[in-house]
């Protein structure tokens, strides 16, 4: 019977790889086409068109597999097609196995070529220098609140804009090459990731074995990886780097936690439904000035999705000024959107993209 099923299921293996080469064979000619026509080769809307409907194809075929499943899967398709239509450079935050890495290698898949890069502004300036198409960085927790570098590089290169968006959920594993928890004597983590997975320590009788602070998550995977005794509180990607097994995979006390990292390029993106728009404004300096800005859009019936102040850098260096990063839902090519930021210009106003908004 066993036999039977394993035979049955080589054959589906068999017809699937069989459809996989038919499909990135014609994404190879649509990949021509593309490279003929300079045209974009990332498309989120048409990817999460193909999603939508084959959510509603298992639905109809009361089929196994739910979004989660098919996303998981078509995640990695998407990227293998997007590399045979052209390849894919992507800067991150590093080190390799951060977090900002995995939300990389979410979107971009395995085959990406990635540059791990020391600071948020290295990315900004590796784009700027062509050194790859797309960066990823993250702009704001939901327990931290904004990445504020990452608003005033966003402010200050003007040439690179914000192409996409990713939600991340972020988990703390506890890996070890030591299978039995009993007989681990230390722990590395950077401080950060040790304390925020204090209750698992204790009630697993652990907050009393020897913690070493690690530079970042990912070295302390790199460290359990060279010690039998020793386990790391690190990301899952830093685990598969350093082949180091994962003995509890989601560990952190907070289970809410939740990072928005942004994707940038030099391109813009086109006009299609479902979009968010990010700007800079800096307001007049008189009592009223964000209000009168708030009304603009409450005019135009646009949803205000996020409004955070910067503080702006005054040459004498003796005054505080501010100005808004804001989000918004709607693309810069709607006649709605167009009309409510040609009565914002009159504060000065930096358009910092539009693109599909992700679920948050």
């Amino acid at each position: 019977m066993l036999k039977n099923l394993r035979t049955q299921i080589d054959r589906l293996d068999d017809e699937i790889l069989s459809l996989l080469n038919e499909r990135m064979r014609l994404v190879q000619s649509i990949g021509e086409l593309k490279n003929k026509q300079n045209s974009t080769i990332y498309r989120p809307e048409r990817e999460r068109a193909i999603l939508s409907r084959l959510e509603e194809l298992s639905r109809t075929q009361k089929g196994r597999l739910e979004r989660e499943a098919i996303e998981a899967i078509y995640g990695e398709i998407f990227a293998v097609s997007r590399n045979l239509e052209k390849a894919q450079g992507v800067a991150y935050l590093g080190p390799e196995g951060s977090y900002t890495h995995q939300a990389a290698h979410l979107r971009f898949g395995a085959l990406s070529s990635y540059l791990a890069l020391a600071g948020i502004e290295d990315v900004f300036k590796a784009l700027r220098n062509k050194q790859a198409k797309f960066g990823i960085v993250p702009v704001e927790n939901n327990t931290a609140g904004a990445v504020g570098l990452t608003l005033d590089c966003l402010a200050k290169y003007e040439e690179i804009k914000i192409f996409g968006e990713i939600y991340m959920d972020i988990h703390h594993s506890f890996v070890s090459l030591n299978d039995d928890i009993k007989g681990i004597r230390r722990i590395y983590s950077h401080p950060q990731g040790y304390h925020q997975c204090r209750l698992f320590l204790e009630s697993h009788h652990l907050d009393g074995v020897e913690f070493i602070a690690s530079k970042s998550t990912a070295n302390a995977a790199f460290l359990a990886s060279k010690d039998r005794d020793g386990a790391a509180i690190c990301s899952k990607i830093a685990a598969k780097l350093y082949k180091v097994p994962l003995l509890y995979e989601r560990i952190e006390d907070n289970a809410a936690n939740r990072t928005r990292f942004l994707i940038l390029s030099d391109e813009n993106f086109a006009l299609c439904e479902g979009c968010k728009t990010s700007i800079f404004v800096h307001t007049r300096d008189e009592a009223g000035a964000l209000a009168d800005l708030l009304l603009v859009f409450k005019k135009a019936q646009i949803n205000l999705t996020k409004l955070e102040s910067r503080p702006v850098k005054n040459p004498s260096g003796t005054e505080f000024s501010h100005s808004f990063y804001m989000d918004f839902e709607g693309h810069i090519e709607e006649e709605r959107v167009r009309g409510a930021l040609e009565e914002v210009r009159a504060h000065k106003l930096l358009w910092l993209g539009s693109y599909l908004a992700e679920r948050g």
